[in-house]
Order: C-alpha cells, then structure tokens, then sequence
C-alpha cells in the first residue's frame, strides 16, 4: 500500500512522516537518511551558520536523489536575505516556524516554493491560513525544543485545528510509531513530524550520552522551561534544567551555554538538550531506515486492523 494524500503532493515525498528542522543535528547526514528511505528529510537554518547550511544542501544533492526541504526558523536567524538564500539553494518545499507567516510566506510563494509554517494554537493557524500558506505543521506542547509558553497537547489541539481550516496538517509533538501516526490521521493529520525519535537515531550526529539519556528517560523526565520569557523549552531532565524548571525570574535562553559541548560532547549539563515526552517510549538506537520502515508497515497494519473490526 502506497500513501498518497496531500502532504506526499505538497512535499514529493513518498511517505508523509518528516524529520524535525532541529539546530545542528538536521544537516545531511540525517536528512539524507530520512529524504532515502521515501520520507522527507528537512535542513536546518537555527543554527545561524549558513555558509555552512549552504554546503549541507549541495551534500544532500550528493547523498538523496529523493525530496528534501528547508526550515526558516525566523528567531534565530538574523540574515535579513534568508528568503533569497532559500530560493537559491533550488529547493521546492521550505517550513517556516518560530515567528509570524506574515513575514515571509508571500515571497516564497512568489518563487514557487510551497511553505508549511509551524503552529501551537489554533489562533496561529487561523493566522497562518490567511497569510496563504499551504499547509500546517501543527505542534503539540508534549513535543521538544521551542514551545509556546501556553502548551496544549496534539490530542487537544490537532482536532482542533482540523475543525477549523481544510489545508493539509502534518502532525508533530508525540509521535514515533505507526499507532501513534494512525492516531494523527484519525485526528485530521495527513503526515507526521518527528524530532526525539531522530535525535536518538544512528545516523543523528549527536553525541552518544545525549542518545542514551533519551533511552533511559522516563515519560516524566522532561521538563517545560521559560514560562515567563520566550520561547519556552521542553528539554530532558538534567541537574541544570531542573534547576530552572520552577526559576520564573532566569531566562532560559541565557542558559543555552555551550550548546556544542553538549550536542557534539556529551556534557549533558553545559546546555539544555531539546527533548520530547515522546523519549519514555524510545528503547534503543535504530538506523533511520528501521525507524521509517517498521512505521509504515504499522500503520498500515493498524489502519487495516481498526478496520476489520469496526467496519463500516
């Protein structure tokens, strides 16, 4: 069984499950893994570094002849030709998230690119509709890295947003497997978003002690940080985090440190390790084919089953 809806359309890829646009870890040795096995792998712009990004980009020529895409995360970077920059790089599919969709979507439209904008409240989406773009990225507060400080779950907020517009939705906050991307659909998703899950891959190119505290997490070891500041967090529980999880008065942010030491390192204290609720069900380090494959077959098999049993 083939998945054809409007998100496989929209994106070119042959299966709707995406890989998180995540700071220095979605670069092509992850996103070529992921754009290879039919889904879509996505490069990251956060990290600022776009001589950088530029050459990931013209990696990921090299390493997928299948679909991939590009994330503007509006907060983080500061170069006012971001948009140029994007267009030049010749990708068709771009996400735009921790910032207004008014900014940006007209003009990438104008080039041809179909825009996704990430969003946590049902206001963002309505907003984000008007401003024309092609479809949502809807992202629960169970989900790591940049939140809004009012979280509302995907299984609150996904229907919810369904109820309200009729563009295609990619699902992200929660999700890891086939039941859970059959759980999305049934709520009005047509793909999913995963960002935990491809942390903790074997092709991720974070270091080891952060892959093995996500395996050893419990579903209560994160935290949601900066309440009171902007963004808001939801990082895995360590000494440094949890000393800020109840600190109304400390930007976060000021606390990021020496990111690298930890995503590169493995100093789990030196910064703040994005992570999801979704690391209580990850058991182990898996190549992102596995991952995608055993997915797929699940949902199909889910979908098959539900079927069966509750026919029409």
């Amino acid at each position: 069984m083939q998945f054809d809806n409007r998100v496989t359309r929209d994106t070119g890829a042959q299966i709707p499950i995406v890989q998180a646009p995540m700071g220095w870890i979605a670069r092509s040795q992850l996103a070529s893994a992921v754009s290879n096995t039919g889904a879509l792998g996505i490069i990251e712009t956060s990290s600022g570094e776009l001589d950088a990004i530029r050459k990931e980009i013209r990696k990921m020529r090299d390493l997928t002849d299948n679909a991939f895409g590009v994330n503007i995360a509006q907060a983080f970077v500061r170069d006012p030709d971001i948009v140029r920059f994007v267009i030049d790089q010749g990708v068709k599919f771009v996400t735009t998230s921790a910032g207004s969709p008014e900014r940006y979507t007209e003009e990438l439209k104008k080039a041809g690119l179909t825009v996704y904008h990430v969003v946590p409240s049902l206001s963002a989406a309505k907003k984000a509709v008007a401003c024309g773009v092609d479809g949502l990225i809807v992202e629960g507060g169970e989900g790591g890295g940049f939140k809004n400080s009012r979280e509302v779950a995907s299984m609150v907020l996904l229907p919810l947003v369904r109820s309200q517009v009729d563009v295609p939705i990619i699902a992200a906050g929660g999700f890891l497997d086939g039941a859970t991307m059959a759980a999305a659909f049934a709520l009005g998703a047509e793909g999913i978003q995963m960002g935990t899950r491809m942390v903790s891959a074997a092709e991720s190119p974070v270091h080891d002690n952060w892959k093995n505290a996500i395996i050893n997490a419990k579903e209560t070891d994160t935290v949601f940080l900066n309440r009171a500041h902007s963004p808001a967090l939801r990082a895995l529980r360590t000494e440094k985090t949890t000393r800020l999880e109840l600190d109304m008065e400390t930007n976060a942010m000021t606390e990021f440190g020496r990111a690298i030491d930890l995503y590169f390192g493995g100093d789990m204290e030196s910064s703040i390790a994005l992570t999801g609720q979704v690391c209580g069900r990850i058991d182990s380090v898996r190549p992102v084919a596995e991952i995608i494959s055993e997915i797929r077959e699940e949902f199909f098999r889910v979908v098959g089953d539900l079927a069966a049993r509750y026919p029409s």
